[in-house]
């Protein structure tokens, strides 16, 4: 087993983690301040994952010269796969997981069963970012533009 290629997709995952708990958190947060049902709520937890997870990306190679719109196609091309797994994974066990959706923002449950759904989603996302690193894709592609590369 190739330990590097493990370790890149390990990083390539807390960063995808870290794009995807921003805007599941913050969709949480604005459904419940409005009074929102759950499906609305996730849709907007979803869409702002996305939109976090890849502002971090095109953040982070924007200073290797690209223009607003290469960052973007990198972003899309390094991340998509991951997030829609981190996504699928991390929803369905909140959805699984008894009055984990239901539980509100103040209640332990609501916050025991979103880290448990990001810790199953990074351990099921690893694999898949270990995979597409390896054949030059995903965070491949990224890192090749970060800055000062």
């Amino acid at each position: 087993m190739d330990r590097a290629l493990t370790r890149q997709a390990i990083s390539a995952t807390l960063h995808c983690l870290t794009g995807c708990a921003i805007g599941e958190v913050l969709g949480l947060v604005i459904g419940t301040a409005f009074g929102w049902s759950n499906l609305p709520t996730v849709v907007l937890s979803l869409a702002l994952a996305f939109v976090f997870g890849y502002s971090l990306s095109v953040r982070s190679v924007l200073g290797s010269g690209l223009s607003l719109r290469g960052a973007i196609g990198i972003a899309l091309a390094a991340d998509t796969l991951s997030i829609t797994t981190m996504e699928i994974v991390d929803n369905g066990v909140m959805v699984v997981l008894p009055g984990a959706m239901n539980a509100g923002l103040a209640n332990a449950m609501f916050w025991i069963g979103m880290a448990v759904s990001l810790a199953i989603a990074f351990v099921v996302t690893v694999p898949v970012n270990r995979w597409l690193i390896g054949r030059g894709k995903g965070h491949a592609v990224l890192h090749a533009h970060h800055a000062g590369h």
